[in-house]
């Protein structure tokens, strides 16, 4: 239904940006992946899985990083943690259960909201604040470039949805100039949404997850001609991103060259920056792995966890290629 409603979209305004029929397929308030009830979008039934649904110890080890700034900021009696794209809740609810385990005096002090895509909350104007997010960035509607111009969505004689080149739909795109041949993909979105993160939540800090590389990376015609944007569906990738708008997760990854450029202007200083294995490792995954193997009788229950802990710092594993980036308030 959603395919139908924006070929006819386009049959009446002509071809739509990218950004445009991305931000439909994602979000339009009835048929978008993720706004839709009848989708199973998490864990093994589902699309795809984050390190924040699949294991405990991953929200337990930024419980003790969370812990951590707590202290720096000197002991508020009352602090507000705000998660953003929180999605159905599972790292929240992992996160308070480990501060109320391990850390009882900062789980009394800490207010702890989520808000969905789209979203910031507004804290106690008098509590610090900390800011998370885990794979949001990555969602976020996107622009698509060419050499000779910005890619749009338009239909050909049978209705399917193809590419075509068009003018920039926003002076913001100027600076932007790929390669000969070359198609990147621009997330004028990030800017937006850490603007609204700061100005609302005034946060002391901010800390992102996610995947992504520096621009110099990102933008390399050598390394990535075609740019990072995929399509995902029941753990694999989907071949034509344009066929079936709002049945599967599309995402492009992140120009943290941007996020901290931003930040900066914002700002906001960057504390860490590190890929998620190395950034869990300093946070202290190894001793929280310790303390919860303590805890634990079963054998069967010992080695999932054992698991879960070398997913998350094995060369080359998942984490390896997620980072983590930690920015300050000045």
């Amino acid at each position: 239904m959603l395919a139908e409603r924006l070929r006819e979209l386009i049959r009446a305004r002509g071809p739509i940006p990218f950004r445009d029929w991305m931000e439909a397929a994602l979000y339009d308030p009835e048929f978008g992946y993720y706004t839709r009830s009848d989708r199973k979008r998490w864990g093994k039934e589902g699309d795809y899985r984050t390190s924040a649904e699949r294991s405990e110890l991953f929200a337990a080890t930024f419980a003790r990083y969370f812990a951590k700034l707590y202290d720096e900021l000197g002991a508020p009696s009352h602090w507000t943690i705000v998660e953003g794209g929180a999605g159905e809740g599972s790292f929240a609810r992992r996160v308070q259960r480990a501060l109320a385990e391990e850390y009882p005096r900062v789980f009394e002090a800490t207010h702890y909201k989520v808000s969905e895509i789209g979203s910031v909350i507004d804290p106690s104007p008098s509590n610090p604040c900390l800011y998370f997010s885990n794979e949001l960035l990555d969602a976020f509607p996107v622009h698509r470039l060419a050499n000779e111009g910005e890619l749009y969505v338009t239909l050909d004689e049978k209705g399917h949805f193809v590419w075509q080149v068009g003018p920039l739909s926003t002076p913001r795109l100027a600076q932007f100039n790929p390669a000969a041949g070359q198609v990147i993909e621009v997330n004028l979105a990030i800017d937006d949404w850490l603007a609204s993160v700061v100005e609302k939540l005034k946060p002391e800090y901010v800390i992102t997850v996610d995947y992504g590389a520096e621009a110099t990376e990102l933008y390399d015609p050598s390394l990535r001609p075609n740019g990072t944007l995929r399509a995902f569906s029941k753990h694999g990738f989907v071949d034509d991103v344009l066929s079936a708008p709002g049945e599967y997760d599309i995402t492009s990854s992140v120009n943290w060259t941007q996020v901290k450029a931003t930040g900066e202007r914002l700002g906001l200083e960057v504390v860490e920056f590190a890929s998620q294995d190395k950034f869990l490792l300093k946070a202290g995954l190894l001793e929280e792995l310790d303390h919860r193997l303590k805890q634990i009788e079963t054998e069967a229950d010992k080695l999932r966890l054992t698991t879960d802990a070398r997913e998350m710092i094995l060369p080359g594993g998942m984490a390896s290629s997620f980072q983590v980036l930690v920015q300050r308030r000045k």
